[in-house]
């Protein structure tokens, strides 16, 4: 589907093109909320404005100690979410350090290095140890082919890779069982392989996992 060939790659000429249809293959800038604007959003919350109006309900009785528990609530509440969302954040920001600089591709029937945001669906990419892979590929060739996950899957252990098709009559498997593709920003542990480039930027499994 992609007019490319598993031995000489795709031609040169074609690069360009595929480019404007495909966009670069980069991981999208995450928003970034500034601190103030978190807590802000954790006062927003429904449960937090109910309290609020207790508290100064109950500091109109002059119920000093019951208006203390509500804002102890209040401050723990905002704390607990306002962590939550910075850790969330922090880990979108993490994003932006994913992308493979560089990778080893065949165009031309020559092996060359890429800048790794100038891949496209159908690119063959060269895979070696302790390469991190720069985009969702198809496994074409392997020789003891074992990819670290743990970014997507959580999994330590490394996943054996194959070219052999898998038989399974659902589409949603999970990505550890994908034996025959391997995903961005993972890392090839021990073997060799080559691979097809099938998804890149914004639509691999690391952008959407």
């Amino acid at each position: 589907m992609f007019r490319t060939s598993l031995t000489d790659g795709l031609h040169s000429t074609s690069i360009e093109g595929l480019l404007e249809h495909y966009s670069p293959n980069i991981l999208p800038e995450p928003p970034k909320t500034s601190i103030f604007r978190m807590i802000f959003n954790q006062l927003k919350d429904f449960m937090v404005i109910i309290l609020l109006i207790a508290t100064v309900v109950t500091a109109a009785e002059k119920d000093f100690k019951g208006m203390g528990v509500l804002l102890f609530v209040i401050v723990l509440n905002t704390i607990i979410g306002f962590t939550q969302e910075y850790k969330a954040n922090k880990a979108l920001a993490a994003l932006e350090k994913l992308s493979v600089p560089k990778a080893q591709v065949i165009r031309d029937g020559e092996q060359i290095i890429v800048d790794s945001s100038q891949l496209v669906p159908g690119d063959i990419v060269v895979l070696e140890e302790g390469d991190a892979i720069p985009a969702d590929l198809r496994i074409v060739e392997c020789s003891r082919l074992e990819v670290i996950e743990s970014i997507l899957t959580g999994e330590s252990l490394p996943v054996s890779k194959s070219t052999k098709k898998i038989l399974t009559s659902t589409r949603n498997l999970p990505l550890g069982d994908c034996k025959g593709n391997a995903f961005m920003s993972t890392v090839v542990a021990k073997g060799r392989g080559k691979g097809l480039v099938v998804r890149t930027g914004n639509d691999t499994e690391v952008r959407n996992n």
